[in-house]
Order: structure tokens, then C-alpha cells, then sequence
């Protein structure tokens, strides 16, 4: 007869380790700001279209471009020097202003 080692079942702890790479948060306004100085394409509620050079923009995400060109919806392109547009009428923004 031979004799059976018992053998305790293993059990591991739950793992403490944290990841391994930081993730980073960045907030809206965060995103808005890097952007100042740079071009920006903004698609407004009323299906108008705006590209042009961040001036500066408020907690409202009110924002001032300049050297801008406005799309209209009939394809229209009207150049403008400056504008303030009304935060609450902007659908999205996209850094960058390529069309």
C-alpha cells in the first residue's frame, strides 16, 4: 500500500497590483484650451460651419475665431476676419479645421 501526500489546494489572492501605465484624464474645457492659437472646425445646431484660428473661449465654450471661413448649407463659403460664436448653438468641434 502507498501512502497519498495530501497535497493543500493552492488559492491565490486577489491581485494589489495597479496598472502598469498611468492613464490620464483630460476634461473638455482641458481639450478646448490646447487648442488655442491653432485652427478649429466647428459644426454648429443650425447646420452652419466654421473654420478658423482659436482666439480664446469662455466657460461657456462661447469662442472667438479669426481668419474665418463660414460654410453655409448651400456650399456657400464666406470668408470672415473675426467672430464670437454663442456656445450653446455649437454642435461639435474638431481640432485641426480640415474640411
Amino acid at each position: 500500500m502507498s501512502a497519498a501526500t495530501a497535497v493543500p489546494p493552492t488559492t491565490s489572492a486577489p491581485s494589489t497590483d495597479k496598472p502598469t501605465q498611468a492613464t490620464t484624464t483630460l476634461l473638455p474645457l482641458e481639450l478646448v484650451d490646447t487648442c488655442i492659437g491653432s485652427k478649429i472646425w466647428v459644426i454648429m445646431k443650425d447646420d452652419l460651419e466654421f473654420s478658423g484660428t482659436l482666439v480664446g473661449f469662455d466657460d461657456f465654450v462661447n469662442m472667438v475665431l479669426e481668419d474665418v471661413t463660414e460654410y453655409q448649407p448651400d456650399g456657400t463659403k464666406v470668408p470672415r476676419k473675426k467672430i464670437l460664436l454663442n456656445g450653446n448653438s455649437i454642435c461639435m468641434l474638431v481640432p485641426g479645421g480640415g474640411l
